[in-house]
């Protein structure tokens, strides 16, 4: 549907992975392996480039550069350009604990007030239906925009982005560069119990040593797996070097104390 759907509105489009056999859906494509897609949109001088996940509910977008959009970024842009058109209700965006560091220091320079969800599109939505936002999504590139649907949809992200760059008339690596991206590391641990995290001592000792340590240069998310025995250890910072380094230290504190 999406080539379909660009070629109507009057782009030229180039497609891959399109010839599914029922076990090739998102093998080394879609949303979750951009790689390709980034590779060609430089050879081919596209504009942009949209990889979508097997069902269609996720994009993530490649810049004409070849560097690869994450639905942060995604939402940073259309939040913004909804904002200078007075669209943007509430003057509010939904996020979840997951975005970027660099998605909420944007907002704040933006002037655009946001509010972190829990991981799900769902609670996505409750949030954006409970407080009137009308745009909220996640890092992962499912974004919901309430005056057109209340779910996700890729094929929507995608042309919102697609419409944003028309209006402006700027490359999507110059819409970008209104986020900086930190770098972000993400440990899972294999755990045999699952106390509180706040009622773990040592845990938070290592939380709040990092946290020390970051300053308002990064932070700290430490969360089990809604659905697996894991404990998610999230860390982003200014270098990768420091957030590698702080992601394994407080890692190990939860595996020695979990386990």
């Amino acid at each position: 549907m999406a080539p379909e759907t660009f070629r109507e509105l009057g782009a030229e489009v180039i497609t891959l992975f399109d010839q599914p056999n029922g076990e090739n859906i998102n093998l080394n494509c879609g949303s979750q392996h951009p790689e390709k897609l980034a590779r060609e949109v430089v050879k081919r001088k596209a504009h942009a480039g949209f990889a979508f996940d097997g069902d269609g509910d996720r994009v993530i977008a490649v810049d004409e550069k070849g560097k690869v959009l994450s639905g942060d970024c995604i939402l940073a842009i259309c939040a913004k350009s909804m904002k200078a058109e007075g669209n943007l209700r509430n003057n509010l965006v939904i996020r979840t604990v997951m975005s970027n560091i660099g998605l909420g220091i944007a907002f704040q320079e933006l002037g655009i007030d946001s509010v972190m969800a829990p991981v799900g599109d769902r609670y996505v939505l409750e949030e954006m239906q409970s407080r009137g936002a009308l745009i909220g999504g996640e890092d992962s590139g499912h974004l919901i925009f309430m005056q057109h649907h209340t779910t996700g949809d890729g094929i929507i992200t995608a042309l919102q982005l697609a419409a944003v760059m028309q209006k402006d008339g700027k490359p999507l690596s110059e819409l970008a560069a209104i986020m900086k991206v930190y770098p972000q590391v993400l440990i899972n641990i294999d755990t045999k119990s699952r106390p509180e995290i706040a009622d773990v001592p040592e845990i938070m000792q290592a939380i709040r040593d990092v946290e020390a340590k970051l300053g308002d240069k990064g932070r700290v998310l430490v969360r089990y797996s809604g659905t697996q025995n894991l404990c998610r250890v999230m860390v982003e910072g200014p270098t990768q070097e420091e957030t590698n380094a702080y992601s394994r230290q407080i890692a190990e504190v939860v595996k020695k104390t979990l386990n």
